[in-house]
């Protein structure tokens, strides 16, 4: 009895392990038929490696901000008139732009008929009779902006003639005695300045020259560092130096 039972327990591992051997013939036969898989690399990202690199932090570095400047500047200063900080992408003429498209989206009676002067703008804390290199600078590139809209711009401080001279040859004038004292102006585009806490707070409007009503306003916030980026030529000009600028009586 004891005997017939282990023949039978024999013939079932036999068996089994009979079943295995197949089994295991087939996968392999499966895995050799089956294409092979892209083989996935587990990398340990340590915290050093997460941090970002020094070119990393350079690249950052040299990324504009909203208001145009690279980074941000480390030294600016207005002594003298002297840009210390690091190079702007944008400039004056870029916030001009700005105001123009304001200006224009705003814009009553003004046409491509009616012609423009531009006047410098004035400081607002002042008798309105002072400005600065920004101001100059500002008349000039609302002049280019109204321009482009096919305003016509009237220069009023273009002469008669062209003066040739030892430091060159010139066509304007300041002298208002070589300007003549009546021009086609239906509308003049002024404005004020003032101080303010990041910048200089400029008020743009287009009054017209008749009734005085104003038909078109903008304003905009120009950051120091873009202001004082305009450097002037001359700071030994008798009309004094308020904020590294030569102040000029209009």
């Amino acid at each position: 009895m004891t005997f017939r039972r282990n023949l039978t327990a024999t013939a079932v591992l036999l068996s089994c392990l009979s079943g295995c051997s197949l089994l295991s013939d087939e996968q392999t036969e499966t895995a050799e038929n089956t294409p092979s898989l892209p083989v996935m690399n587990v990398i340990d990202v340590r915290a050093e490696d997460r941090a970002p690199s020094p070119a990393a932090n350079e690249a950052d570095a040299d990324s504009t901000d909203s208001f145009g400047a690279v980074g941000q500047p480390q030294l600016y200063s207005s002594v003298q008139g002297a840009y210390q900080g690091r190079p702007l992408t944008h400039h004056v003429g870029d916030y001009v732009r700005n105001m123009a498209q304001d200006l224009v989206s705003n814009m009553e009676y003004v046409s491509n008929k009616t012609p423009v002067a531009v006047t410098n703008f004035a400081l607002l804390d002042s008798d309105l009779q002072h400005t600065n290199l920004l101001g100059h600078q500002m008349a000039e590139s609302f002049m280019h902006e109204l321009h482009k809209y096919r305003i016509p711009v009237v220069d009023f401080k273009a002469t008669d003639y062209i003066r040739v001279t030892d430091d060159g040859d010139f066509l304007l004038s300041r002298d208002y005695l070589d300007l003549s004292s009546s021009l086609p102006v239906d509308y003049v585009l002024t404005g004020t300045m003032a101080k303010h806490q990041g910048g200089v707070l400029v008020n743009a409007r287009i009054l017209g020259i008749e009734s005085r009503a104003v038909v078109a306003s903008a304003q905009l916030l120009i950051p120091f560092y873009v202001v004082d980026a305009l450097i002037p030529s001359d700071s030994n000009g008798k009309s004094g130096i308020r904020d590294g600028v030569k102040l000029t009586r209009g």
